[in-house]
C-alpha cells in the first residue's frame, strides 16, 4: 500500500507539529472526545493530547498509526488508534466533541458518505476542523493529490457538509510547511463548524 510506503521511513512524512489551521482554532473545540480521520502518522491527534483532549485517531496505515503511538509516547501523552478503511468506519452518531480532517483527500464515492457521517457524528456544540487542498493546487508543485476528484472545492464542501453552522469557510493561498511532502505556497479550503446546539 502506497501510504505504509510513505510512512515506512523514520522521518515524519509530513513532520511532527500540527497544521497551522488546527493549532490556530483549537481554542474554540469542547472539552471532550476527538476523532482525527485519515490522521497518518498522528502529529495533529498527538498536539490535541497534549491539551488534554481524548483522542481517538482512525487510518488506513498500520505503518502511520505505529509512528503516532510512537510520536505519542515521546510526547508523553496517550492517544487511541484504529487501524480502518474510512470507506468502512462507523462514525457513531452524536459521540464527538469534535472532528479533525486535515488534508485527508479521498475519493467522492466515500468522501460524500463519510462527510454526512461527520455531521451526524458531532455532538451538539461540537465542532469540524477541515482543512484539505483546492483543486488549483493541481498546478503547483507544493503538495497533495493530482486528480482533481479528490479536490472538493468550497461549493461541494458546503453542501456535503450542510447541517453545520460555519464559523469558517475559506479558499486561500498560505504557505504550507509540513514535512517533505507540503512544502510551498499552496492553495487550500478550511472550515471551522459546528453542530447547531
Amino acid at each position: 500500500m502506497m501510504w505504509n510506503e510513505r510512512y515506512s521511513t523514520q522521518e515524519y512524512a509530513y513532520g511532527k507539529e500540527p497544521n497551522d489551521f488546527l493549532r490556530r482554532t483549537a481554542d474554540d473545540i469542547l472539552p471532550g472526545d476527538v476523532l482525527c480521520i485519515g490522521e497518518g502518522e498522528g502529529r495533529n491527534a498527538v498536539f490535541l493530547a497534549q491539551l488534554g483532549f481524548n483522542v481517538t485517531a482512525v487510518d488506513l496505515s498500520e505503518v502511520g498509526l505505529a509512528k503516532a503511538q510512537r510520536l505519542a509516547a515521546e510526547r508523553g501523552v496517550t492517544i487511541t488508534t484504529i487501524q480502518a478503511d474510512l470507506a468502512d468506519y462507523v462514525i457513531e452518531p452524536g459521540r464527538w466533541s469534535a472532528i479533525v480532517s486535515i488534508f485527508c483527500h479521498l475519493p467522492p464515492e466515500i468522501r460524500l458518505p463519510l462527510h454526512r457521517k461527520v455531521v451526524a457524528g458531532l455532538q451538539p456544540g461540537g465542532t469540524l476542523v477541515y482543512e484539505s487542498y483546492h483543486p488549483e493546487q493541481i498546478e503547483r508543485a507544493t503538495g497533495g493529490p493530482s486528480d482533481p476528484a479528490l479536490l472538493p472545492d468550497l461549493g461541494q464542501l458546503r453542501e456535503e457538509l450542510s447541517g453545520l453552522n460555519m464559523q469558517c469557510m475559506q479558499e486561500m493561498e498560505r504557505p504550507v510547511s509540513e514535512g517533505i511532502y507540503h512544502q510551498g505556497d499552496s492553495m487550500v479550503v478550511q472550515i471551522m463548524a459546528f453542530k447547531p446546539s
